[in-house]
């Protein structure tokens, strides 16, 4: 079984980690071959979860996020063999603007769209940093 939505523990102990300036949200997706609705429309994983992307979009951009990386996975070199198939960051420009889409009706009925495309994924929060010359940096 794979992880597609965060419990509410965390959730919580990710609004009370509130701090000024932008978050960096890295998500690593792995769509199911067939989405999964409840209601049981048929749909590619992938095809749901463009449904997710499009339908989220506009609350998104209101809240002042956008796609800051985006990269097609090619190997894992390092780590389990574990193959996304999207990988992103997202920016918001801040805690409460990412804790916030989910107050907005038309997010919360895109989310379908993203729980039946989405078979195993991580969601984890950065924070951005200077670019440094080495690695240690």
């Amino acid at each position: 079984m794979g992880y597609t939505t965060f419990d509410k523990a965390g959730y919580e102990a990710f609004k009370a980690n509130d701090r000024d300036g932008p978050v960096h949200m890295l998500n690593l997706i792995k769509l199911r071959a067939e989405a999964v609705y409840e209601d049981g429309r048929q749909a590619t994983g992938a095809e749901a979860y463009a449904a997710y992307g499009r339908e989220s979009a506009a609350t998104f951009a209101k809240l002042g996020g956008k796609i800051i990386w985006r990269g097609g996975m090619e190997q894992m070199l390092i780590g389990p063999e574990k193959m996304w198939d999207l990988c992103f960051i997202a920016e918001y420009p801040s805690v409460q603007a990412f804790a916030s889409m989910h107050t907005y009706a038309e997010y919360r009925a895109a989310v379908v769209h993203r729980q039946a495309a989405v078979e195993d994924s991580r969601l984890i929060r950065m924070a951005p940093q200077a670019l440094g010359g080495n690695f240690g940096e």
